[in-house]
């Protein structure tokens, strides 16, 4: 996209470009996608019961304010999600998520409502039941949030990888080719980056243990030369697909991904590649769990099979076909940790939920820096 000769002396003149080319790239709502109410309702964090009753009495009218049960979860590190239901067991429930603070800097809240709507209609996401000032309020899967142990384990990982392949070939068959909002989004977070924040310690680290905006805008230019050039295509995809937001039915035998506030037109290496990046945890990341060549190469055949049967091309995949996957899906991996890193210094600024943001930035540049040789140097095959 953007040619050797091209002058990066200001950031901002890049990140406008950028912007240019995906401003005309959308999620398409296919006319099957059922409409979403919007309630003028806001929730307080703070005092927020009131808030979630006036949700649930338009939701759930023959429900008793009074039995109405509320149980936060406490997995989330961008928002605030509540439970709410009534009885002793968690059968019908309606999730109530509240939007954490400043996030609409980070999310395309619209894009983020469409593109529940388009996987809800293909079967690959919970009914979303409405938006409100401040959140969104969806139907709640039954199953168990996995832990990184569990998706690198027989059958899971197998049935993640046919799950994400189900997401990739949504738009298969209609003809059209998406472009990647990869570098719309990195270029979007670059320009929101904080130069300093008020408490001087996190200042010391800022200025001591994260790249200055004048190597980072460099390697935004980098990974964007060297990824877009690799043939990846580009699908619907989740774009975070961490632990958490995999749920796992035993009973079913089946996994479904949860939380789509990320999703988006991307390149399919890039989604793999992120889903990599997560075996190493989120509270105590540990990126030697990151998958070996042997693991990869078994769960990328797993997903070439399904991706081409929902494509209609069969189910047979050649060596070649997963080698190429695998250079691409590790290459890809770079701008994961790069985008996160990028959001994480983000989320260090305005966040209100207690997590070591500027820490979790630190540990993915530095990720992105140590493993950068290593992934610059796979080509792909003949």
């Amino acid at each position: 996209v953007i040619s050797e000769t091209t002058k990066y002396s200001r950031s901002d003149t890049y990140i406008l470009f950028i912007f240019i080319l995906a401003m005309a790239n959308y999620i398409h709502v296919p006319d099957e996608a059922p409409a979403v109410p919007k309630i003028d309702v806001t929730l307080d964090e703070s005092d927020y019961r009131p808030g979630a009753l006036r949700l649930i009495k338009e939701l759930r009218p023959s429900w008793k304010p009074s039995e109405v049960k509320m149980k936060f979860f406490t997995d989330g590190i961008t928002n605030k999600l509540l439970g709410c239901y009534v009885g002793g067991v968690m059968q019908d429930v309606v999730l109530v998520r509240i939007y954490g603070n400043k996030t609409e800097l980070l999310v395309d809240r619209e894009n983020e409502v469409k593109s529940f709507r388009v996987l809800h209609a293909h079967r690959c996401a919970p009914r979303l039941y409405c938006t409100f000032n401040n959140g969104l309020c969806y139907e709640f899967l039954q199953g168990t949030a996995l832990e990184p142990e569990h998706i690198r384990s027989q059958p899971v990982f197998r049935l993640i990888a046919r799950q994400l392949a189900k997401y990739h070939a949504i738009h298969a068959h209609n003809g059209w080719v998406p472009q990647s909002d990869l570098w719309l989004k990195m270029g979007r977070y670059f320009a929101l980056i904080p130069k300093n924040f008020e408490d001087p310690e996190r200042n010391t680290r800022l200025s001591v243990e994260v790249p200055s905006p004048r190597r980072l805008r460099e390697e935004l230019v980098w990974l964007q030369q060297s990824l877009s050039v690799l043939g990846s295509p580009v699908v619907l995809c989740h774009n975070d697909l961490l632990c958490k937001n995999i749920i796992y039915n035993q009973d079913s035998g089946n996994v479904k991904f949860i939380d789509y506030e990320y999703a988006g037109y991307n390149y399919q290496a890039y989604d793999i590649g992120n889903h990599f990046n997560e075996f190493a945890g989120l509270n105590e990341v540990d990126y030697s769990h990151y998958p070996d060549r042997d693991f990869q190469l078994e769960w990328l055949r797993s997903y070439l099979e399904a991706y081409k049967e929902h494509k209609g091309q069969g189910s047979g995949v050649t060596d070649r076909e997963v080698e190429v996957l695998y250079v691409q899906v590790n290459r890809f991996a770079l701008a994961s940790h790069f985008f996160w890193g990028l959001w994480a210094l983000i989320q260090a600024k305005f966040s209100t939920i207690d997590f070591d943001f500027l820490g979790y930035a630190v540990l993915r540049f530095n990720q992105y820096f140590k493993m950068k040789p290593e992934v610059s140097a796979l080509n792909l095959p003949e």
